[in-house]
């Protein structure tokens, strides 16, 4: 419906299930808990929210959440889709972001509350950038056509010096790694300040890019507020860089669109925080909803966590948000991202992200899969693109070892 918008909830509530919902379309636009004066009829009709959709989907005996009222239960859960005029708003994220969420969390009809979804007319689309480079920029800038981009994290995240960040980096090039990102800790310190360390790495990434042909990615983390960002994009500009990094949840919706109109580099948008909105199952947001502000916003790579990972998010949900990554929003402005899988990937885990996934449209970054190889990092990276061959061509990691000593390596149990 191209003059209205639509959120899906998952609730629970110790009310009836339809006044907890007509609460949370009143909250969520004309109305209020006392009526006053001026909202007429007419009103109501031009720019309430509509329930449009609710199904009950259990009963259970405690409250997910504390504080909410009609303690004793039994608490139903239950499935809601809200509907709002566009012209409550028009297109605009930040404020999208106050309608669809707002007060909801707090409202005390709800012991959970969580967004599953959001539909946008294409209004959105074209109000806002989208992504620049999206997966066919970002290969065609890393030189990698057919195949993941094999990537790592500058560690230890913080402590090096610029000239300690660029010796590393030599290393990682002279190992053929595809993408290099900043640790999302390390932005402007006093210890490796920005300029000095962009200057630093670019003159190592351009050394090898004179010997290969082929310019290593490098992500540097320009977090900052917006003019610092404005500035530290146009150094990286300068001296050649292709990618510039974000932490989403510290800059905002204004401050990354901000960034974005200004931005002629792919975007890589880290989403440290995510779990103060998503861990647990009964609030906040899930990542196919969270992550479509920041695509239609214009991000070009977004992390989503990886198979087997050292956090607490299940291999499920990291499928489901990498396929979202993939997943046109509009069919005329798709505002596709890759996805970033990270967070203790090794040699192990492709042939199983590439089954449940069913593409190799991502960058895969590994810390300790490339660096703790036992014959260093540029057999640690071998060993990733072994696999990912392995993976894609159907052929298990055990022949492909046979083939491969640096997957023979990797594979090996470890003390």
């Amino acid at each position: 419906m191209s003059d209205r918008f639509e959120a899906n909830y998952l609730i629970e509530t110790a009310l009836p299930p339809e006044d907890a919902a007509a609460a949370m379309a009143g909250e969520q636009s004309s109305g209020t808990f006392v009526p006053v004066p001026g909202e007429t009829p007419e009103l109501k009709a031009r720019s309430a929210a509509r329930v449009e959709r609710l199904d009950v989907i259990e009963e259970v005996a405690e409250p997910a959440l504390p504080g909410a009222a009609g303690q004793g239960g039994p608490y139903r859960r239950a499935r809601v889709t809200l509907s709002w005029p566009l012209a409550n708003i028009g297109p605009s994220l930040p404020n999208l972001m106050a309608t669809v969420a707002g007060n909801l969390f707090e409202l005390k009809q709800f012991s959970g509350l969580r967004i599953d979804e959001i539909r946008l007319p294409r209004a959105f689309g074209d109000a806002y950038d989208g992504p620049g480079f999206g997966v066919k920029g970002t290969r065609r800038l890393a030189g990698v056509a057919d195949r993941p981009l094999i990537g790592t994290i500058i560690k230890p995240s913080v402590g090096f010096s610029a000239e300690q960040t660029a010796e590393l980096t030599d290393l990682l090039c002279g190992a053929g790694i595809d993408f290099i990102k900043d640790d999302e800790l390390q932005a402007d310190g006093p210890a490796c300040p920005f300029e000095d360390r962009a200057r630093a790495v670019m003159q190592v990434i351009d050394r090898h890019a004179d010997r290969t042909g082929r310019k290593v990615m490098f992500a540097f983390n320009l977090t900052g507020e917006v003019d610092e960002m404005r500035r530290r994009h146009d150094l990286v500009e300068s001296l050649g860089g292709t990618c510039v990094m974000v932490s989403l949840n510290s800059v905002g919706l204004a401050g990354f669109t901000a960034l974005r109109r200004a931005c002629r580099l792919p975007i890589h948008a880290h989403r440290n925080g995510w779990g103060a909105l998503s861990r647990h199952p009964m609030l906040g947001f899930s990542y196919p909803a969270w992550a479509k502000f920041w695509r239609i916003a214009g991000a070009d790579h977004m992390h989503v966590n990886g198979l087997a990972n050292k956090f607490c998010e299940s291999d499920e949900s990291v499928v489901a948000s990498a396929r979202d990554c993939l997943t046109p929003i509009w069919e005329d402005k798709p505002c596709i991202a890759m996805p970033v899988f990270s967070s203790g990937q090794g040699a192990k885990q492709p042939p199983e992200t590439y089954r449940k996934l069913g593409s190799n449209d991502l960058i895969y970054a590994a810390g300790g899969g490339i660096m703790a190889h036992p014959d260093g990092p540029a057999a640690g990276v071998e060993s990733l693109r072994a696999s990912w061959e392995a993976a894609v061509s159907g052929e298990t990691l055990e022949d492909m070892a046979r083939r491969s000593p640096a997957l023979a390596r990797a594979l090996e149990p470890r003390a």
